[in-house]
Protein backbone atom coordinates (compact mmCIF):
# COMPACT_ATOMS: atom_id res chain seq x y z
CA UNK A 1 0.00 0.00 0.00
CA UNK A 2 1.83 3.19 -1.02
CA UNK A 3 1.51 6.24 1.23
CA UNK A 4 -1.70 8.48 -1.39
CA UNK A 5 -3.80 5.29 -0.80
CA UNK A 6 -3.25 4.95 2.29
CA UNK A 7 -3.79 8.31 3.24
CA UNK A 8 -7.08 8.76 1.01
CA UNK A 9 -8.38 5.38 2.75
CA UNK A 10 -7.76 7.33 6.31
CA UNK A 11 -10.08 10.07 4.76
CA UNK A 12 -12.78 7.99 3.50
CA UNK A 13 -12.48 6.30 6.98
CA UNK A 14 -13.09 9.72 8.88
CA UNK A 15 -15.68 11.19 6.27
CA UNK A 16 -17.73 7.80 6.69
CA UNK A 17 -17.51 8.25 10.74
CA UNK A 18 -17.95 11.83 11.15
CA UNK A 19 -21.20 11.29 8.86
CA UNK A 20 -22.86 8.43 10.94
CA UNK A 21 -21.75 10.19 14.41
CA UNK A 22 -23.39 13.48 13.13
CA UNK A 23 -26.85 11.23 11.97
CA UNK A 24 -26.74 8.68 15.48
CA UNK A 25 -26.60 12.44 17.09
CA UNK A 26 -29.58 14.19 15.64
CA UNK A 27 -31.55 11.08 15.70
CA UNK A 28 -34.04 11.52 18.38
CA UNK A 29 -34.06 9.12 21.50
CA UNK A 30 -38.11 8.48 21.20
CA UNK A 31 -39.61 7.77 17.71
CA UNK A 32 -42.55 9.64 17.98
CA UNK A 33 -40.44 13.22 18.12
CA UNK A 34 -39.22 13.96 14.43
CA UNK A 35 -35.59 14.46 13.65
CA UNK A 36 -34.19 18.04 12.62
CA UNK A 37 -33.13 16.57 9.29
CA UNK A 38 -34.78 16.99 6.05
CA UNK A 39 -35.57 14.70 3.61
CA UNK A 40 -33.18 15.78 1.19
CA UNK A 41 -30.41 16.15 3.69
CA UNK A 42 -30.75 12.42 4.52
CA UNK A 43 -30.94 11.32 1.03
CA UNK A 44 -27.51 13.01 0.37
CA UNK A 45 -26.20 11.69 3.57
CA UNK A 46 -26.73 8.19 2.16
CA UNK A 47 -25.41 8.91 -1.24
CA UNK A 48 -22.30 10.36 0.52
CA UNK A 49 -21.90 7.01 2.37
CA UNK A 50 -22.46 4.87 -0.74
CA UNK A 51 -19.69 6.59 -2.52
CA UNK A 52 -17.49 6.45 0.42
CA UNK A 53 -18.07 2.96 0.41
CA UNK A 54 -17.51 2.19 -3.28
CA UNK A 55 -14.03 3.89 -3.06
CA UNK A 56 -13.01 2.19 -0.23
CA UNK A 57 -13.51 -1.16 -1.91
CA UNK A 58 -12.09 0.04 -5.16
CA UNK A 59 -8.71 1.19 -2.76
CA UNK A 60 -9.22 -2.03 -1.28
CA UNK A 61 -9.18 -4.53 -4.46
CA UNK A 62 -6.04 -2.10 -5.74
CA UNK A 63 -3.91 -2.95 -2.53
CA UNK A 64 -5.19 -6.24 -2.51
CA UNK A 65 -7.03 -6.31 0.66
CA UNK A 66 -10.71 -7.26 1.44
CA UNK A 67 -13.08 -4.57 1.35
CA UNK A 68 -15.31 -6.04 4.35
CA UNK A 69 -12.63 -5.33 6.98
CA UNK A 70 -15.27 -4.89 10.25
CA UNK A 71 -14.61 -4.19 13.41
CA UNK A 72 -14.85 -6.21 16.44
CA UNK A 73 -15.05 -6.48 20.42
CA UNK A 74 -12.45 -7.64 22.32
CA UNK A 75 -14.69 -9.77 24.17
CA UNK A 76 -16.56 -10.99 21.61
CA UNK A 77 -16.07 -14.99 21.07
CA UNK A 78 -13.66 -15.99 17.98
CA UNK A 79 -15.61 -17.11 15.18
CA UNK A 80 -13.52 -20.04 14.97
CA UNK A 81 -12.41 -22.85 17.69
CA UNK A 82 -9.25 -24.24 17.92
CA UNK A 83 -8.73 -28.04 18.66
CA UNK A 84 -5.23 -29.17 19.84
CA UNK A 85 -4.45 -31.94 17.35
CA UNK A 86 -3.50 -34.21 20.21
CA UNK A 87 -7.40 -33.81 21.05
CA UNK A 88 -8.84 -34.93 17.55
CA UNK A 89 -8.91 -38.66 17.53
CA UNK A 90 -9.85 -38.68 21.20
CA UNK A 91 -12.66 -36.44 20.91
CA UNK A 92 -14.14 -39.15 18.17
CA UNK A 93 -13.76 -41.83 20.39
CA UNK A 94 -15.52 -40.73 23.24
CA UNK A 95 -18.52 -39.69 21.67
CA UNK A 96 -18.91 -43.61 19.72
CA UNK A 97 -18.31 -44.89 23.55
Amino acid sequence: MNQESKKEREIMMMMRKLLTTIVREVTPEHKRLRHPLSDHTIQDIRSCLGLITAREKELADNDGRTAQERPYFTDEPPETKIVPISRIGKAKQESEE
